[in-house]
């Protein structure tokens, strides 16, 4: 599964070669499709089609007692099943329609659960000096995390890491990964730079440069 375009991919690379070289510190990009299944989405999804259907079928016969026949029964079930399969058709379709039955707490909880698998699944805690870092990116969650390793946890607080986040966040809700994924290594390299971190000026490629993209779950 490729997210990115060659042309992207390799500017991705570069600017990763770069920041090590500047830094000493081992970036590791990532674009997943989705971070959970949300298997709840289509039954969430046929409840309140259902639901409302039989609502408003439930108003029309109160408002025209005189519609309703003998099979009147079987169309309103049939209508209130047909409607509920539409719906959780339209979610499986259509990602923006299944977000809007996520919460945005569960989102970010399977987001950070997927990165911090990946983490380990990849090996990205195996530097010598325990400075990797994965800068994801869920495109179906439209989010994104950042999992440092525990070399930096004294010289880089949880809110920084927050704010290059953010800086991340408007290109995915223009589903931009590129876009996102070089927008937080330029705030990174920046931050890192202004902290005092300093490289060798080359790279021991401890981790890989290219940015890991998969499906997801």
């Amino acid at each position: 599964m490729k997210y990115l375009k060659p042309d992207e991919a390799a500017s991705v690379d570069a600017h990763v070669v770069r920041i090590e070289a500047a830094t000493g510190i081992q970036i590791v990009p990532a674009i997943v499709g989705r971070a959970d299944s949300y298997a709840e989405i289509p039954w969430a999804a046929f409840g309140l089609g259902a639901a409302f259907t039989s609502l408003a079928l439930v108003a029309s016969d109160r408002l025209r007692p005189d519609w309703v026949t003998a099979s009147t029964a079987l169309t309103h079930a049939i209508a209130v099943l047909g409607v509920g399969a539409l719906c959780t058709i339209l979610t499986l379709m259509a990602p923006p329609i299944a977000r809007l039955l996520l919460h945005r707490r569960r989102t970010d909880v399977e987001v950070r659960q997927y990165a911090e698998s990946l983490f380990l699944r990849r090996g990205l805690f195996a530097t010598r000096g325990r400075t990797g870092v994965l800068v994801l990116v869920s495109l179906f969650e439209r989010r994104s995390e950042i999992i440092a390793d525990t070399g930096l946890d004294r010289r880089v607080s949880a809110a920084e890491w927050q704010d290059v986040i953010a800086r991340m966040t408007p290109h995915l809700r223009n589903r931009s990964p590129f876009e996102a994924v070089q927008a937080a290594l330029v705030a990174v390299e920046a931050m890192l730079t202004l902290k005092g971190f300093r490289g060798s000026g080359a790279t021991d490629n401890e981790l890989p440069n290219a940015a890991i993209e998969e499906r997801g779950v």
